[in-house]
């Protein structure tokens, strides 16, 4: 049986600042990528249901235990890179959660090579069963 590698992954210290964002509002939380311009291409983080999903989402994956969506619309330029999430100082011009916090979310991506395309999960659209 293959195993199956993860399209999305994260830093340690973009963990550290979920696990304090968890801390701070006592809720689950959860992360999109949309395709809009400036820092509307960025990665966002809500608590869980603060954003609506839908069948226009693609689920990435989890990190640090949160599920992470992109719109199907940027899904398909980026269906082919491996994402890595990642933190970096600075205030972004976003409604994310750690904006407060002196910090951003960034994405880190790297193309995939076939033997790891190989061995994606299947993309679902929508909030996972």
């Amino acid at each position: 049986m293959q195993k199956y590698i993860s399209r999305v992954l994260i830093t340690d210290e973009a963990k550290n600042v979920i696990d304090k964002l968890k801390q701070t509002h006592q809720k689950e939380l959860m992360f999109h990528q949309s395709g809009g311009c400036c820092d509307g291409s960025s990665p966002m983080c809500f608590t869980e249901g603060e954003f609506l999903i839908s069948d226009n989402d693609a689920f990435m994956g989890r990190v640090a235990d949160c599920p992470f969506f992109m719109s199907k619309e940027q899904y398909e330029y980026w269906k082919h890179t491996h994402l890595t999430l990642d933190v970096t100082e600075g205030r972004g011009a976003s409604f994310s959660l750690e904006i407060p916090l002196g910090l951003r979310f960034v994405i880190k991506s790297r193309l995939l090579r076939q033997k790891e395309i190989e061995r994606l999960e299947e993309i679902t659209y929508g909030y996972p069963s």
